[in-house]
């Protein structure tokens, strides 16, 4: 067996079936889109324009997905070609900006994603980045003091959505502002994709966005990769900025995708519901041990993450290294995501036991070892993929 071979069987069995993974930017697929991704599909080549022979069947499968993504999501228009929700993001700003337009975004400090600050890809391509008034306390954008700002600095872009992302975005009450000075506003829902999904966070294009856009691989349990949705008026110029941004669109990751809409579209709303009732499960049994969770006055969360705080209890780095050393694996965010332990069939009991594991390792700094020994036996119950057409 070659040393890659080695390292990734390696990886399969520590963090595939001894951990517990509590990253929110993070989910496992299914046994059928694993299957998708390991296709010929993944040999191959299609394109928009006439060129490419042999693509029959996967053009289909491209039709289906674009279907599936318009029902799932109530959308006019759908693309699956963005590779990531990176990618989808600079399409956005190549296909409704130009150089010295102005955007408006969440604060990276505040959690809003990297990719929209002021010296990111924005700023790259040209454009002018200012960010919204935010409240740290209640993890919020400022209504008020944002519908000021947007008017004075009238920005042609306002992107709502954030990587740090616990309560719906004030879509509607800054949709009037928008519409006053010929604004479009877009929807990163890069983390919340599969809540929205299954209809149990918020309903950004019937409340007032142009555009959804984000990754496929967070709260929703495909490929990594990206997707776009929206109004039909945007398909030509979003057409364009793929064009610019995407050429060989990774089939197999398309396929796998498409098989991910089906999933979501059976089973999406009972798993986006249990991965909330989750994440509240977790911050309710994480204050019961001791810890502090932001927004408890709002019940800490209306997505499946927690923000955690870490205060007296060492620096996010230590905390997080303390805690994958007994199996359980954060970032260094230290955000909290109940997705994937609930796409393994976790529920609220198992949030209590989750806590309790976090005490042991941060509060009576118990071995590493003996965590782990815990944190495997949990895990060893939740072996099959739940929410999907292979769950039997």
């Amino acid at each position: 067996m070659s040393r890659v071979e080695s390292l990734v069987d390696k990886h399969q069995q520590w963090r595939g079936k001894e951990c517990i993974t509590l990253i929110p930017s993070e989910n496992v697929t299914s046994p059928t889109v694993r299957r998708m991704i390991s296709s010929d599909f993944m040999h191959r080549y299609t394109s928009r324009l006439p060129f490419y022979q042999g693509t029959k069947f996967m053009d289909q499968v491209e039709e289906l997905g674009e279907k599936f993504a318009k029902e799932l999501f109530r959308a006019d228009y759908a693309d699956l070609r963005p590779l990531s929700g990176h990618l989808a993001d600079m399409a956005l700003l190549i296909a409704l900006t130009k150089p010295g337009d102005t955007i408006i975004s969440v604060d990276p400090e505040n959690g809003g994603y990297p990719g929209f600050g002021k010296f990111a890809i924005a700023k790259t391509l040209g454009r002018r980045v200012e960010h919204f008034p935010f409240n740290q306390v209640e993890m919020n954008i400022e209504v008020e003091a944002s519908i000021k700002a947007i008017r004075s600095l009238r920005p042609k872009l306002i992107i709502l959505g954030a990587s740090f992302f616990l309560f719906p975005h004030p879509i509607q009450e800054l949709r009037e502002v928008a519409n006053e000075i010929k604004a479009t506003i877009a929807y990163d829902g890069s983390h919340v994709l599969g809540l929205i999904a299954g209809r149990t966070f918020q309903d950004p294009l019937r409340e007032g966005t142009a555009i959804l856009l984000g990754s496929t691989h967070k709260t929703f349990p495909g490929p990594q990769g990206g997707i776009i949705l929206g109004k039909s008026e945007l398909k030509e110029n979003l057409d364009k900025a793929l064009d610019l941004t995407v050429d060989n669109y990774h089939l197999h990751r398309v396929a796998a995708l498409t098989m991910a809409l089906a999933e979501m579209l059976v089973f999406g709303k009972d798993y986006a519901t249990q991965t909330v009732k989750n994440a509240k499960a977790l911050g309710k049994a994480l204050e019961k041990e001791g810890f502090r969770i932001k927004c408890a006055h709002k019940g800490y969360t209306m997505s499946h993450q927690l923000l955690f705080d870490t205060a007296g209890l060492g620096s996010a780095e230590t905390i997080a290294s303390n805690l994958e050393k007994a199996n359980i694996i954060v970032d260094r965010g230290i955000r909290l995501g109940t997705q994937e332990v609930t796409r393994l069939g976790m529920e609220e009991k198992d949030m209590s036991r989750i806590a309790e594991l976090f005490r042991e390792v941060l509060v009576e700094k118990l071995p590493a070892e003996k965590v782990a020994l815990r944190v495997r036996e949990l895990r060893s119950r939740f072996t099959a993929v739940k929410y999907c057409f292979d769950d039997s």
